[in-house]
């Protein structure tokens, strides 16, 4: 066949042919195509995009040449950590002050009164208030000096914020006090630190404060400020042991009437001294400095430069406590963008309320808090299609998270989450965890369900709340991240637990500008955590994944022999076998005269009636834990993920004891930051510990 005759076969329509053809068709046919035509230009239009990633996800940290094999984030452009990411901002006295430019005197600190609207205070009311308590300080005869302590005993509420900034307008240093650490642990700061006055919020708290100058174990102890009225009774029981008892309206009004020119600190000048209440013995006051927060700050906006932009439309809800350096640090990269802070009415228990009515951007949490959520939400899906709904939803938006995609508009939010989301205030952008380890299942659900930008963070007080963060884009849970810009992490060997640098996993050692000063007053302690080049030792094990991001896997600290030699440590078991399904709580028991481990387990008080009768057995939750029957199902229910997760054989506990009531601050067996006191726990199980060894063969 010729070409010219191939041509009559394979020509091309001419475009006349294509427009009788297209006349020809039906008008349905017709609207179908361009219905199609219409939706498919819609969705090119509105398809979900993944985020841009800041960086190779494959590869999120790099070694650094001559340091023994410590990594740096690949978001640096040199070896060299971040200091500072705003030139003009060094410190925290700088952040606020540019806060109140950018912001252009818009609101800065919000409160409320139940059942009522957030009330606000602006940038430049803060700067003047603040100045005015500082003034008034300076006018009392405190110095303006990195030497000059003064005490905060509060929760969380504006007057906090101005006090401290009246402090570092002045760089003086502030020594916050809590609830949690009780009476002897708040006598030993306000001797160690040698306060001589102290801002209080409540009445009952001064009252505690007099009682230790009337028994004459704060003697340095000479002016109380309250924030809440009071009446004439606390002001005479002061002047009996010579203190001053007045209200911070008075300290303000003292102030502007001898106003001072402020006499801003230097970036190595102290901020705070923040008391970390140890598992054991007394509190230790890390020295926090302004460049250790403010590279630490630094560090987490230049991670986030690209996706995040925090703005004066940010709002910020303030309830973990400002006296840890985590909610600490946060609240300073909100006021340094000229952001609102809002604060919860000081009850846990209206947190909700709080956050429907505030509608916040940015929301810290931590696990504890994340937990309850979780276990709420699958509580409220009391039926098999509820729960095989909210299970498929979660499943499909975690398959976006693995792309890169994180949005609150697709038709499973629409249907399942909106609600969830609406619980948080509905406006949701940023959540970021930190204080403890959090539960990869739950952490990946509450990403999924919220849709909004969920960090993860590892650190601790002594490196400025964090070390390690999580990539943007990178949504995959069971790991902290790669290290901050701000500092390098390296991982050394742990001999004894059979951990070796060479093999990727080690004891998690931090240097860097927001690695703390050392403790103070305690040159000893000091040195148990600093090493002669500068390394922070953490005391926690870690092992890097292929990607250059760290997973915390042990601790060092609690590990112990049992009498056969074989090295325990506690808290990776107890990690395991809190995710039986029945389990909130484990503590694993273990003694150098015994062969075995044993457990004091509390139940789940919101599953384990669910899981029970789905085995048959029926009863108050109370009479459950004393079911020997249901103890036996948690123990073999334990041991059946202590095999699946590897445990050795003298790794699994060989009984338990169940008990009905939550480890909690307030019975003194969790630090404030919700770590076990295991000492106490010790003592305070001590005879349920005997039974099980006395009963138990090994």
């Amino acid at each position: 066949m010729q070409a010219h005759e191939l041509s009559r076969y394979f020509r091309m329509p001419e475009l006349a042919d294509v427009r009788q053809y297209i006349r020809s068709l039906p008008t349905n046919t017709l609207m179908g195509f361009g219905a199609f035509a219409a939706l498919t230009t819609f969705w090119y239009a509105t398809r979900p995009r993944a985020m841009k990633m800041p960086c190779d996800l494959s590869m999120q940290s790099v070694e650094v040449p001559g340091t023994g094999g410590a990594r740096r984030s690949v978001l640096l452009d040199s070896d060299e950590p971040l200091v500072y990411y705003y030139d003009d901002v060094k410190t925290l006295y700088e952040g606020f002050q540019r806060g109140v430019h950018v912001s252009n005197n818009g609101p800065c600190l919000g409160s409320r009164k139940p059942d009522q609207p957030y009330e606000w205070i602006s940038y430049k009311q803060v700067e003047e208030i603040s100045e005015c308590v500082g003034s008034a300080l300076i006018h009392k005869g405190f110095r303006a000096a990195s030497d000059q302590f003064i005490g905060i005993f509060s929760q969380n509420r504006p007057e906090w914020v101005i006090i401290e900034q009246g402090c570092f307008a002045f760089s003086m240093v502030i020594v916050p006090l809590y609830d949690t650490l009780g009476a002897e642990a708040i006598t030993y700061i306000i001797n160690k630190a040698e306060l001589s006055i102290i801002f209080v919020d409540k009445p009952e708290k001064a009252n505690v404060l007099l009682e230790g100058v009337e028994n004459k174990l704060t003697p340095c102890l000479k002016i109380i400020v309250l924030m809440d009225s009071y009446g004439v009774d606390l002001v005479e029981r002061g002047k009996k042991c010579g203190v001053e008892v007045t209200s911070i309206k008075a300290v303000e009004d003292l102030g502007r009437a001898n106003r001072r020119k402020p006499k801003p600190p230097a970036p190595e000048d102290l901020a705070v001294i923040c008391f970390t209440s140890g598992t054991t013995g007394n509190p230790k006051g890390a020295l926090v400095t302004h460049q250790n927060i403010v590279s630490d700050c630094s560090a987490f906006v230049k991670v986030t430069e690209k996706v995040l932009c925090l703005s004066p439309s940010d709002t910020h809800i303030s309830f973990l406590p400002l006296a840890h350096v985590f909610e600490h640090t946060l609240l300073f990269v909100m006021l340094s963008h000229g952001a609102k802070i809002g604060f919860f009415q000081g009850d846990i228990r209206l947190l909700m309320d709080d956050l429907k009515t505030l509608q916040p951007t940015i929301f810290p949490v931590v696990p504890r808090l994340l937990n309850r959520m979780f276990d709420r939400i699958f509580a409220q899906a009391n039926s098999t299609l509820k729960r095989w709904l909210l299970d498929f939803a979660s499943k499909r938006k975690e398959a976006e998270l693995r792309s890169g995609i994180i949005r609150n508009n697709s038709v499973w939010d629409k249907l399942i989450f909106r609600k969830i989301q609406s619980n948080l205030g509905g406006k949701v952008r940023l959540m970021i965890t930190g204080a403890a380890p959090v539960s990869a299942t739950v952490l990946t659900f509450l990403r999924a369900a919220l849709g909004c930008q969920f960090y993860e963070g590892y650190g601790q007080t002594e490196c400025t709340a964090g070390c390690c963060l999580t990539m943007p884009g990178d949504w995959t849970a069971g790991h902290v991240g790669a290290p901050m810009p701000c500092n390098m992490i390296k991982l050394v060997d742990v001999e004894e637990m059979n951990y070796l640098a060479a093999k990727g996993e080690g004891e998690i050692c931090v240097k860097g500008p927001n690695v703390f000063k050392g403790y103070l007053k305690d040159p000893a302690k000091t040195a148990e955590a600093l090493d002669k080049d500068g390394w922070l030792h953490t005391g926690d094990v870690g092992k890097w994944l292929p990607n250059g991001t760290l997973k915390i896997i042990d601790r060092k600290k609690h590990i112990f022999k049992l009498a056969q030699g074989e090295y325990i440590a506690p808290e990776k078991i107890e990690n395991i076998y809190m995710r039986s399904e029945p389990v909130a709580q484990v503590f694993v028991h273990g003694e150098s005269l015994q062969a075995f481990l044993v457990a004091v387990v509390v139940p789940d008080v919101e599953t384990l009636g669910r899981w029970a009768q789905k085995r048959g057995w029926n009863g108050s939750f109370e009479e459950l834990c004393k079911n020997k029957d249901v103890k036996k199902a948690i123990l073999e229910d334990m041991l059946r993920l202590g095999k699946e997760s590897g445990l050795k054989t003298f790794e699994q506990v060989k009984g338990i004891a169940l008990h009905p009531e939550l480890f909690s601050v307030d019975n003194g067996l969790l630090t404030p930051t919700m770590k076990a006191k295991r000492p106490e726990l010790r003592s305070y199980f001590r005879s349920q510990i005997d039974e099980l060894y006395s009963t138990i063969k090994a």
